[in-house]
């Protein structure tokens, strides 16, 4: 090699980073909303680069689709459900929960004040919107056996994701499957007050609303570990910059900067896993039981191969 030749090689070599980031892709389970906060502002504060990660946060075209995704091999990550993960593992998909963003349901059966609904009892002879057949049944029946009910002393009716309309205009007398952070919020806003009836007060065991997926044979790959610990401190940080971290989430998405969202922003910060990597082994193995007595999976498969606490 020729001294010139030397001297560029050295020269390229100096203005190379240290390090390249290592690329990661995260697959959404919706459009960007507040649920994600701290993967927004770990990737706007550059807490993921810090660490040497390079992650892609994808919204999907299809959101039942990035589970599947990833167990065909064709992202690192997915945002995904609990309930989801359970009924798509006794399917045979080899996917596996890594962490959570929301540690915590969401789901709740909502009512406008109002109608004068104060038990789950006054929901005797009442329509109830679902739009997710299947878990949804299953919670409500649950809830509705604290008082006892059943299925049949309601009538269900589909309402295709219109939750907070079909309140309003009185087509329906209770939503199952509202958001608690969402719905009532925009109840309010237009007017109305809402009252949730949560499932983990009646009858249905707790369980992670929002969790990371990987495929179940890639969990020991060390970018997963390095990314939770960054949602951690991106979480962590939130707790303690609540304002400081809307403005920087409606900068990155500005379509977002509405009252709803800002309410939202509001309410879902509590609700963030402080620590995304731990795992609550006997809820899970409570949470499987529930689902398969439901009739919503077969058997329950050993929690450590489908579910894993990343150290």
């Amino acid at each position: 090699m020729t001294r010139l030749a030397l001297i560029l090689t050295l020269f390229f070599l100096a203005a190379m980073p240290a390090g390249a980031a290592e690329r990661l892709t995260v697959l959404l389970d919706w459009f960007v909303n507040p649920d994600h906060a701290a993967l927004v502002i770990a990737k706007e504060r550059g807490m993921f680069e810090e660490a040497g990660l390079d992650v892609s946060l994808v919204p999907p075209a299809d959101p039942s689709a990035p589970p599947r995704l990833v167990a065909a091999g064709q992202a690192d990550l997915a945002i995904s459900y609990q309930p989801q993960l359970h009924v798509q593992v006794d399917g045979g998909l080899p996917l596996a929960r890594i962490g959570a963003l929301v540690q915590v349901p969401l789901n709740s059966l909502v009512v406008l004040e109002a109608r004068g609904i104060q038990s789950l009892g006054d929901l005797k002879g009442k329509t109830v919107g679902y739009s997710v057949g299947g878990f949804e049944d299953a919670v409500l029946g649950a809830m509705l056996a604290t008082a006892g009910l059943t299925l049949e002393d309601v009538k269900l009716v589909n309402i295709n994701f219109s939750l907070s309309p079909s309140l309003i205009t009185g087509n329906v007398d209770a939503v199952i499957g509202a958001f608690r952070n969402f719905e009532l919020n925009q109840l309010e806003i237009e007017g109305h007050k809402g009252k949730a009836f949560l499932p983990e007060e009646h009858g249905v065991p707790a369980y992670e609303e929002l969790i990371v997926v990987s495929h179940k044979d890639k969990t020991g790959d060390p970018r997963f570990a390095t990314f939770l610990k960054v949602v951690e401190q991106a979480t962590l940080w939130l707790a303690d910059h609540p304002d400081e971290g809307w403005e920087m989430f409606v900068a990155a998405h500005p379509d977002l900067d509405d009252e709803l969202n800002k309410r939202a922003w509001r309410d879902t910060l509590p609700k963030l896993s402080r620590h995304p990597a731990s795992l609550d082994a006997a809820g899970y193995q409570a949470f499987a039981e529930f689902m398969r007595d439901a009739g919503l999976i077969q058997s329950v498969p050993p929690l450590e191969t489908y579910a894993v606490e990343l150290k």
